[in-house]
């Protein structure tokens, strides 16, 4: 059987049609299909200022210098998410300071946020794991509280929503990944919602050397940005995304209730929360029972390669690396975090799935726990 992995983009006809048109056209760069991106992005968030670039990482590090985050100053989030998280905040000059996850949600612990912050504390960033948002109505009332920016890391939550709003159309910076690996990609790419054109504006400017453009057709430069531009290539494939990106959500719902309906029990995996209201099911992660298993996370990972399944692991506990233990973090500082990295396994989940194959991997994680479990 052909090999399933743990995730694949979707990527239809007429947007290869619409790559080959920009091709054709000789305006490669960021040019009129950015701008058409960004306006039809700026639709989904409520009418929201959005700008695009090359990552979600370059948006969060521009947001951090948007809010004037620097130096000395603290930024509270999670330890379990990808790397580019907390990285942004080192890249800035500021600290990252970590608070341990709920085991429920996996997101970060709302009710530990208070006693973490302190007079250096400038904001909060969330991420919204696997898809699934964190409470937002209690996130911005700590915020409002202690006078904290909130830069959500939504880059994996895209069309998500919180009590009936879409995660974009309110709260403060947002921002989104268009990694291939996401609900909706533009190849690479990400982008950042905004507050108002003022913030947007210095976006510009960050994203492309600083540069302002002047009228007599010389420019200016005022403050100091970095190359991070998107082009309208990616442009391009992210604007065929944004059209399926409702009916990519859609089906993923239906993947992940597959997955509730057809895991044997008897595994003793820790499923994900089921909720089918906010969250857009951008990965299906259960918990191996470690404790009961006869095999380690890795050699789990080989036998289901072996069995034509691709299964990710999305996040170790990023205190753990050596770039965070030499900021003076160690194993025992966040435990719920620290158990869920180790024993967390991101199954296939991708919209071109069909159902035969969600029941093919439950087959396969049968036939591969089952002779191993105590």
């Amino acid at each position: 059987m052909d090999f399933l992995p743990f995730t694949r983009p979707d990527i239809d006809e007429a947007t290869i049609a619409a790559v080959g048109d920009v091709l054709r056209s000789g305006w490669l760069a960021t040019g009129p299909r950015c701008r058409e991106f960004e306006a039809r992005l700026s639709s989904f968030a409520g009418g929201r200022p959005v700008r695009v670039v090359t990552s979600a990482t370059a948006a969060l590090e521009m947001a951090l210098q948007i809010a004037g985050i620097g130096p000395g100053d603290e930024v509270i989030t999670t330890p379990l998410s990808w790397i580019a998280t907390a990285n942004v905040i080192l890249a800035v000059g500021a600290t990252p300071v970590f608070v341990d996850v709920d085991p429920a949600t996996r997101n970060i612990d709302l009710d530990r946020i208070e006693a973490a912050i302190t007079p250096r504390t400038r904001a909060l960033m969330p991420v919204d794991l696997a898809g699934l948002p964190v409470d937002r109505q209690r996130l911005y009332r700590i915020a409002e509280q202690y006078r904290l920016r909130v830069i959500e890391d939504a880059a994996q939550s895209m069309g998500a929503s919180w009590n009936g709003q879409r995660i974009g159309q309110g709260g403060d910076l947002v921002s989104f990944s268009f990694h291939p690996n996401k609900n909706m990609t533009s190849g690479e790419g990400g982008c950042l919602v905004m507050n108002d054109e003022d913030e947007a504006r210095l976006f510009e400017k960050l994203r492309l050397q600083g540069v302002t453009r002047l009228p007599d057709g010389t420019m200016d430069v005022d403050v100091l940005g970095g190359k991070a531009n998107l082009t309208d290539i990616a442009a391009a494939i992210g604007l065929g995304q944004l059209e399926r990106l409702e009916a990519f959500n859609a089906r993923r719902r239906e993947l992940a209730q597959r997955y509730f309906e057809r895991l044997d029990p008897a595994l003793g995996l820790e499923l994900p929360l089921a909720d089918f209201v906010n969250g857009n099911w951008h990965m299906f992660q259960p918990l191996l029972p470690l404790a009961r298993m006869r095999m380690t996370r890795g050699e789990f990972i080989e036998a289901m390669k072996q069995q034509g399944i691709g299964i990710g692991v999305h996040y170790p506990a990023m205190h753990l690396f050596s770039l965070f233990k030499a900021h003076g973090f160690k194993t025992g500082d966040f435990p719920i975090a620290e158990d869920i990295g180790a024993r967390t396994i991101t199954l296939p989940l991708f919209p071109a799935m069909r159902d035969e194959d969600i029941d093919r991997v439950c087959t396969a994680l049968s036939q591969v726990m089952k002779p191993v479990l105590n």
